[in-house]
């Protein structure tokens, strides 16, 4: 499967929203009360893994949204006959 173009944008969009949003997030709760009581609390620790597994995956799929870019891009290297190693498969 390749991605289209506008899939790609989105992807890539997704991502870098991800990195804009997550690290914010983290400060907020950083300075938050429920945070620290003689070291990190619950609270701290639940969001401190939903931010790392946020940012993990929006940079999982910011890559994939590069890569699907640089396929479609004009005048990519082999871009007469795209090779079949630098297109993303579904395994179809």
């Amino acid at each position: 499967m390749t991605l289209s173009k506008r899939a790609s944008w989105f992807l890539i969009a997704v991502g870098v929203w991800t990195w804009a949003i997550w690290p914010n997030f983290l400060r907020n709760i950083w300075k938050d009360d429920r945070s620290w009581d003689h070291g990190p609390t619950g609270f701290f620790t639940v969001h401190l893994v939903l931010t790392v597994v946020s940012l993990v995956v929006g940079s999982v799929v910011g890559w994939l949204g590069i890569r699907g870019a640089r396929v479609n891009r004009p005048g990519a290297p082999g871009d007469d006959a795209v090779s079949s190693d630098r297109l993303i498969s579904s395994g179809r």
